[in-house]
Parts: C-alpha cells; sequence; structure tokens
C-alpha cells in the first residue's frame, strides 16, 4: 500500500505554487475580466457629471435632485461592496461573479430609457449596488489568483483600468457634444453605454474558476484546489494530491470582536474614505470647478480639458502603480500619494493667482490626480484584498470598499457645498487637510504587506515565507 498523503504538505504545497507561480495568460485573462467591471464603474460613476448638464434643464431639477442623482450610486455602491462582500466569504467567490456585473448591465440599459427624475434615481441605485459587488469581488480572486511578488502589480492592473474609463467619460461627452444631436438623446446615450462593457465579459466571469485559497484554508479541498491550478496553470504547475484539510472558518462576530480585525477595518476604509472624498468630490465636480475658475468657457471646453487632465496625468498614474507599487511598498507608496496631494492642493488654495490662471491651476489640479493615482486610489483598493485572513477577505474588502465609497458620496454631496461657500480655494483646502489625514490614518494602523504571502500576512498556519518556499514545477 502507497504512503497517505499528508494533507497539511499538500496544503502547503498548494500555495507554494500559487504564491511562486509565474505570471501566466490565465493572470492577464483574470486580470482583463476583473478590469472591464472597474473601466464600467469609473464610466459610470463620472459620466454622470456630463450628463446632469444636459437632464437638468430638461427636468428643471433643483440643486438637492443634482446632488442625489450625482451621488445615489455611491451610496448604493456602499451596500453593494458590504453584501457581495459577505456572501462571496459564505458562499465562495465563483458562484457570486458575475452577479454584480449582471446588475450594471440591467441598471445601466435601464437609466439610458428612464422616463423621470424618479425612475433614474431607482436605476442608478441598481447600478451602484453592482458597482459596489464588483471592488470585493475583483480585488480579492485577483488577489489570490496572483503570486507574491507581483500581487500588487496584477491587483493594480484590474484598478488600472478604471483610468481608462475616467478619459473615455469626456472623450464620449466631447463626440456627442459635437454631434448635433438632441439633448434628450445626448445624456441617454452617455449612460446606457455604461452597459456594454460587463456584458462583453459576463460569459467569462462566469466561467472563472474558483480562488484555489479560498478551496484550501476555507472548504479544505486541497485536492480539487490543487487540479484546478495545474489546469489553468498551463502545465507550469503539478497536482499536489487529493487529500483535503479542515475547513477554517471566523464568523462575523469573531471578525467584528477582535482588535486586530478592527484596527485593519479602521485603516483600510478609513483611508478610503479620505481618498474617496478627495478624488470623486474633485473628479465628478470638474466642470463645476472650471467653470468657477472660467466662467464664459463652454460645456465642450470644460470636457476637452477635463479629459486632458485625465490624459495626461491620471492615466500615468494608473500605469506607474502598476509598474513601481510592489517595489515601493504597498503601505509606503500610499503615504507618499496622500502627502504628495496634500502638498498640491494646498499650493492651490494658497498660492497667489493659482485659482484664476487656467494654466497652473490645471497643472496642480493634474498633479494631485497623478498622485491621487500613484498612491492612496490604487493601494486603498489593493491593502483590504491582502492584509485580512482567507475566510474573511473578500467580507473585509466589502467594509473598506463600502465605507469608501459613503467617503465619495460624502464628497460629491459636500464638495459642491463647499466650493459655493469658500470657492475653489476653500474646496482645496479642505482636500489637502483630508489628505494629511490619510498620511497619519495609515502609519497608524496598516502594516506593509508588499513582498509577503497572503497566508503570512493573514497569520494562517499553511502560509511561508515566499523566500523559502519552492513552487511545484515541470
Amino acid at each position: 500500500m502507497g504512503k497517505t498523503p499528508n494533507p497539511g504538505l499538500q496544503e502547503a504545497g498548494v500555495l507554494d505554487s500559487l504564491n511562486n507561480a509565474p505570471i501566466s495568460f490565465f493572470h492577464l485573462r483574470a486580470a482583463f475580466t476583473a478590469g472591464m467591471g472597474f473601466f464600467t464603474d469609473a464610466y459610470d460613476l463620472f459620466i454622470i457629471g456630463s450628463a446632469l448638464v444636459y437632464i437638468k434643464p430638461e427636468w428643471h431639477l433643483g440643486s438637492t435632485q443634482i446632488a442625489f442623482l450625482g451621488s445615489i450610486s455611491l451610496v448604493a455602491a456602499f451596500l453593494g461592496a458590504f453584501i457581495f462582500g459577505r456572501l462571496a466569504d459564505l458562499v465562495g467567490r465563483k458562484r457570486i461573479y458575475g452577479m454584480e456585473a449582471l446588475l450594471m448591465v440591467i441598471g445601466g440599459l435601464a437609466c439610458a430609457f428612464a422616463p423621470s427624475f424618479i425612475w433614474l434615481l431607482v436605476f442608478r441605485v441598481i447600478l451602484g449596488v453592482g458597482i459596489g459587488g464588483d471592488y470585493p469581488m475583483s480585488a480579492v480572486l485577483m488577489a489570490e489568483y496572483a503570486n507574491a511578488k507581483k500581487r500588487g502589480a496584477l491587483t493594480s492592473m484590474v484598478f488600472g483600468m478604471q483610468g481608462l474609463g475616467l478619459a473615455f467619460g469626456p472623450v464620449v461627452a466631447l463626440v456627442l457634444e459635437a454631434s448635433g444631436l438632441p439633448s434628450d438623446l445626448i445624456w441617454r446615450i452617455m449612460l446606457g453605454l455604461g452597459a456594454l462593457p460587463p456584458l462583453a465579459v459576463l460569459y467569462l466571469r462566469r466561467t472563472m474558476p474558483e480562488s484555489p485559497r479560498y478551496k484550501v484554508l476555507v472548504r479544505g479541498d486541497v485536492g480539487e484546489a490543487a487540479n484546478d491550478i495545474a489546469t489553468y496553470s498551463y502545465g507550469q504547475v503539478r497536482p499536489t494530491g487529493t487529500a483535503n484539510t479542515r475547513p477554517n472558518r471566523i464568523s462575523l462576530r469573531d471578525m467584528l470582536s477582535n482588535p486586530k480585525f478592527l484596527m485593519l477595518i479602521l485603516g483600510t476604509g478609513g483611508a478610503w474614505f479620505l481618498n474617496d472624498y478627495a478624488f470623486y468630490g474633485n473628479a465628478i465636480s470638474t466642470p463645476e470647478i472650471i467653470k468657477l475658475l472660467a466662467p464664459s468657457s463652454s460645456q465642450l471646453t470644460g470636457s476637452a480639458w477635463a479629459f486632458i487632465v485625465f490624459a495626461i496625468f491620471a492615466i500615468p498614474g494608473y500605469l506607474a502603480s502598476i509598474f513601481f507599487m510592489d517595489a515601493v511598498g504597498h503601505r509606503r507608496l500610499q503615504v507618499i500619494g496622500f502627502g504628495a496631494m496634500a502638498l498640491a492642493f494646498a499650493a492651490i488654495a494658497l498660492v497667489p493667482g493659482i485659482t484664476h490662471e487656467v494654466a497652473p491651476f490645471l497643472l496642480l489640479y493634474g498633479i494631485s490626480f497623478f498622485f491621487i493615482e500613484f498612491g492612496p486610489n490604487c493601494t486603498t483598493f489593493v491593502m483590504p484584498a491582502e492584509v485580512f485572513p482567507t475566510s474573511i477577505r473578500t467580507t473585509g474588502h466589502g467594509m473598506a470598499a463600502g465605507i469608501g465609497k459613503f467617503g465619495a458620496f460624502v464628497g460629491t454631496f459636500v464638495f459642491p457645498f463647499i466650493s459655493a461657500a469658500g470657492g475653489v480655494k476653500g474646496a482645496m483646502l479642505f482636500s489637502a487637510g483630508v489628505s494629511v489625514l490619510g498620511v497619519l490614518l495609515t502609519m497608524a494602523t496598516l502594516p506593509e504587506p508588499s513582498g509577503k504571502t497572503l497566508e503570512e500576512i493573514g497569520g494562517e498556519p499553511a502560509g511561508r515565507d515566499v523566500s523559502l518556499a519552492k513552487p511545484a514545477v515541470i
């Protein structure tokens, strides 16, 4: 008779294979499949600013109605992140993955055909729930598929698609505004286009395999996880057997009563809240900020300037995060980004004449966007997918994302009122203070996860230092 497989050794073998596996076509496919959701998230959340220019006079909306339409999806995203995050830990990532994309398709198409303000508000809620659910699902799946050394780059690659969505919105607005189409048709096309990207990847999402880490560490299905890895690693990783281990789950009650996890929720969620206040408050309000800066400028000019800021500053920031996050360190990059944001916002507010000259304002404003992307906008997405144990990873990420989206709601809703009361200077000075808080909170609450395995960071028994682990390759 042969020897009985040792489940503990097989568990470690599967995890070592994941932590050391070279980047393959599967990883790039997973990043594209997840990233198209974030392209849509960015487009849907930010295109509403351009659409409202046409909706407002057509439906005779007041300032409160405009504020709700601009921000209601962010409140719904708060709920979606919590709900989908918890469900993915309870029933598995694969069973949930794709459902949030379906909600984005339904919500986007419905918005395009909304007959009234109330119905558009309802459809933006449906859309927002799907957007919120996309955050924990895509981030955690990508982090759990990734190896230890390039986890930050691969997960940032997913989030980096947000940059293309940001740039695509102003392009759509420019094309439609120059087309001569009726205004009623322009805003409906703007909103309806957001349904196409998640529809394109819906099949891919439903066919993605379950996270091997979830199978091993939560369900105890070591053999099944090993066979899955061998299937999608294209012969690079050898199956390690069929033995199973004891499932390991942390309950929600245990999570919320553990000081360590509460500190991680405070750190990841709090930093995300502060970042999203500054990011969404500024980005969605960019057309209004440009109007304050240059009252005589046309809507077409405002859209062009917004595109220039996103294309020249924001997209390079996303790319820099992908290429340098793992080398700099995820926590360290978040501190650097918040610090640079604080300096840029403070300079706009305090340097005389900046808010009356288009070129110097757009330069500093663009620098703030570069460091938002090359910093907390990417790192606040990546780190919650790293610092929690496997059985509560999507729950923790969902909580952080939900708190972050609430910050985005606050920024979107409050920013116009701060701008109206204190002008551009007052809004920028407040954003500078928010960024300083981000530096302090990150330094006080979060560990540095860069270069470590997920199991090592989460304190899970099967985790081993990646420098000592040897992949099972053939």
